[in-house]
Formats: structure tokens, sequence, C-alpha cells
């Protein structure tokens, strides 16, 4: 805990956040108003990628009848927000992990393209590692994935556009990565399975 501006910090790992999400989010009390701010597992190179505002549970009614004003926007401590979650040795670790995780990933895709060339195990593992990247914030993550799988970034592009193609990788409107299929979700976990 942290006190800033008026208010205090935690880390809050789990707390308000759906199954499907990895990340962490750090809360801040700002008079009568619970702040979260959510960072996705990966490094934390910036700002948290969501702020919720509501009502703290102790809240008197008159604090928060008119709303959130510009002064509870004012006091947000975004930086001492930022910094904790720089420091926060449990989300340090859980970022370890996944890029351990996703090195993994993309070598394994570099084997598959290896070992069956340009296949739908391939595709769908180049697809699962690509959109993971790039939900963890991961900077110029198709040539990260090409100096896994051992080819040129150009090559790795050209097999992305072939997994959106064939129904491997959705796109999303304005980001980068995309959404992962039910075939390639479906890939993935056969492979899950006769791995383990």
């Amino acid at each position: 805990m942290l006190s800033t501006l008026g208010g205090t910090l935690r880390v809050v790992y789990g707390e308000g956040m759906r199954a499907d999400e990895s990340g962490f989010e750090i809360e801040q009390q700002q008079g009568g108003w619970t702040v979260r701010m959510w960072w996705p597992t990966g490094p934390v190179t910036g700002g948290p990628q969501r702020i919720t505002i509501e009502p703290a549970a102790d809240a008197p009614a008159r604090d928060v009848a008119r709303g959130i004003s510009t002064t509870v926007l004012r006091r947000l401590d975004l930086a001492a927000a930022l910094n904790l979650a720089k420091m926060a040795p449990q989300a340090q670790s859980v970022l370890e992990d996944a890029a351990k995780a996703l090195t993994e990933s993309g070598e394994t895709a570099g084997l598959l393209l290896a070992n069956e060339g340009v296949s739908e195990r391939y595709l769908a593992v180049l697809s699962f590692t690509y959109a993971s990247m790039a939900d963890m914030g991961a900077v110029a993550p198709v040539r990260r994935l090409a100096k896994l799988i051992g080819r040129k970034p150009e090559t790795i592009k050209d097999h992305l556009k072939r997994a959106r193609r064939e129904g491997y990788l959705g796109t999303i409107a304005g980001k980068a990565g995309g959404e992962l299929t039910d075939k390639t979700l479906k890939i993935i976990e056969s492979m899950a399975v006769s791995k383990g």
C-alpha cells in the first residue's frame, strides 16, 4: 500500500477481472471513489490499458451524488500507479513466466515450420503466439517472431496473412494482433492434450 495525493494505492491480482484476462490491477482510493487501473501481463511500458472509476463501498451518498468530478480525475496518480506496477514482485514473476511461455511458443512454431512446413498446426501456433505478443504490448511482435522462428519478418508477415485468410486469426480494427478463432483454439487445445 502506498499513499498518494490524498489517496492510497495497492496492487490487486485478479480482482474484478474476467477469467479470460491475464493481468493485474492497481487500485487507488480518491475521496469517495475507487479507481482501478489494469495492465495486461507483459512488460509494463506505459500507463494502464483500462481505468475503472466506481463509488467506494463506504462512500457517503453526498460524495458520489454529483458523479465523477474533474478534481477526482486530476488527482489520479498515474505515475505512482505505474511505478507500483513496475515494482510489483508478483507481477514481475507473472511477466517473466509469460515472456518465457511466449518464447517457447515461438520456438515451437519454428520447429513446426521446419518439420511440417506451413501446416495447420504451424499456422495455429503462429497465430496464437502473435496474438498473445500483441495483447501483451510487445514492441514489433513480427520481428520478434521472425527471430524465434528463424525466418525473415516478411516471411512471417506472409504466413500471418495466410493464417488470416484460412481462418486461424481474425482482425480487430485498429489493433495489432488479432482474435484467435475457434479453429485455432481447437488445434492448440489438441496439441496441449497430446503433449500432456
